[in-house]
């Protein structure tokens, strides 16, 4: 039978696109406390099925699929521009698939705006109406108010009316940060994307005997199963290493390793890499807040996934993309050994105008994992760094940074590392990493 905070969560999903939700409604709804209404409203906010707008509460949005995850909705618009709704609060759920900028004649304005469209205007009132009747909502900038009529019409047509203190610019710039920052986001592969979902996922139950694990051990192949309970609630991992000279009789729940590390749905890929890295598994069940069984992802899966994102071409650069992106790879011949070069940009320096520690720090990770994949090495999880050297590297010095193997094995190597600038050495570095085999 489902928990309460289940009960909230299903009654939520159920609710029609645009339906305004309070923790005390909900609570009298489901029967439940107004502390339990909120943490599972809160939930829902998470996973994407409501948004939260101040001043106008709490309302059901469309769930995003990964493809359509950059864009925004209008409820999600007024969050990022700390904005008033005027009019046409029903239709704060829909999504908007592009801005228009108002600074142009109004005629030419028009040609441009259309339905599904997000009009950036000041106050312009006859723009803000005829932007309505093409089928676009209005964001006003310079916290202008706007005529009765008009906000009479965006509530008949279900378009938002939105109020910015802000200027044209700065919302331009605001809009296409947050657009940016869920592109990154939907590069980020997240478990849930590759996981072998429960209903194909071979399970053991804790009442199960050995017998029954030898039985589907000869039908699949596979020596690895989660063990459940009745309720799907994960309780153990059993191996063939478990199984080894116990007897056909013997209860799963005898032999099993208990309380197994599990991962969410939500887990990235390269989190549950370096975990089974470091953990030495081979299979991750994947579960709920409730820890019931959602599926598995295997090493396999994960090794895959993670090639996969390296092919992919970047949408969004995050700092580490910024910092890295401008290295030049020389091949030292004579020494069968790479040098990593690269300008140190304004972007990288701290407040004295020097290269920062945590650019040096990414640099050095940068660059050994380059130097030890072109070695067909595979990638890295770094166990371990130390900087036990550095000096100031101005802005616009070319840094160079030379890696140089001091032990490496099938699943650990040792790492020492030394930067020049202007053929003087300006840091020294240590690091231990494990190695994710490919």
């Amino acid at each position: 039978m489902a928990t309460k905070h289940e009960q909230i969560l299903q009654h939520i999903t159920s609710l029609p696109v645009g339906e305004k939700i309070s923790v005390r409604q909900i609570a009298k709804d489901i029967n439940v406390s107004e502390g339990t209404a909120y943490r599972a409203i809160k939930e829902a906010e998470n996973k994407g099925y409501v948004s939260t707008i101040e001043r106008v509460g709490t309302i059901r949005i469309e769930t995003k699929k990964k493809e359509n995850f950059e864009k925004l909705t209008y409820a999600e618009v007024v969050n990022i521009v700390d904005g008033q709704v005027l009019g046409g609060r029903a239709g704060l759920h829909k999504t908007l698939n592009k801005f228009v900028i108002g600074a142009m004649k109004l005629d030419a304005m028009m040609r441009y705006t259309g339905a599904g469209n997000l009009l950036i205007v000041g106050n312009r009132t006859n723009a803000h109406q005829f932007a309505l009747e093409a089928g676009a909502a209005v964001l006003i900038t310079g916290g202008f108010d706007t005529e009765d009529n008009v906000k009479k019409l965006a509530d008949e047509l279900e378009l938002p009316i939105i109020s910015t203190s802000y200027d044209t610019f700065t919302v331009g710039a605001m809009i296409n940060r947050a657009i940016y920052d869920q592109l990154i986001k939907k590069e980020i592969v997240q478990v849930e994307d590759i996981l072998t979902p429960v209903d194909k996922t071979i399970c053991l139950y804790t009442s199960d005997t050995v017998a029954i694990w030898y039985q589907h051990n000869y039908e699949t192949g596979h020596g690895r199963f989660p063990v459940i309970d009745q309720n799907l609630k994960v309780q153990g991992i059993v191996t063939s290493k478990d199984i080894m000279g116990n007897d056909h009789s013997t209860l799963i729940e005898k032999v099993m390793t208990k309380s197994p590390i599990t991962v969410i749905g939500k887990t990235s890929v390269a989190s549950a890499a370096q975990m089974m890295v470091w953990e030495g598994i081979e299979l991750l069940p994947v579960v709920d807040q409730q820890n019931r069984l959602l599926g598995i992802i295997s090493r396999q899966d994960v090794l895959k996934a993670l090639q996969v994102i390296q092919r992919q071409p970047q949408i969004g650069e995050k700092l580490d993309d910024i910092v890295t992106n401008q290295f030049v790879t020389i091949d030292d011949e004579a020494k069968r050994s790479s040098i990593f070069r690269c300008e140190v940009s304004p972007q990288m320096t701290n407040h004295l105008g020097t290269i920062s520690y945590g650019v040096f720090t990414t640099l050095v990770t940068e660059a050994v994992n380059r130097f030890l994949r072109a070695q067909k090495k595979g990638d890295i999880v770094v166990e371990n760094i130390t900087i036990y050297f550095i000096k100031p590297v101005q802005m616009e010095s070319m840094l160079e940074i030379h890696p140089k193997i001091l032990e490496v094995g099938r699943k650990f190597g040792k790492i020492d590392v030394e930067a020049f600038s202007n053929g003087v050495v300006v840091g020294k570095a240590m690091l231990m990493v494990q190695l994710i085999e490919r």
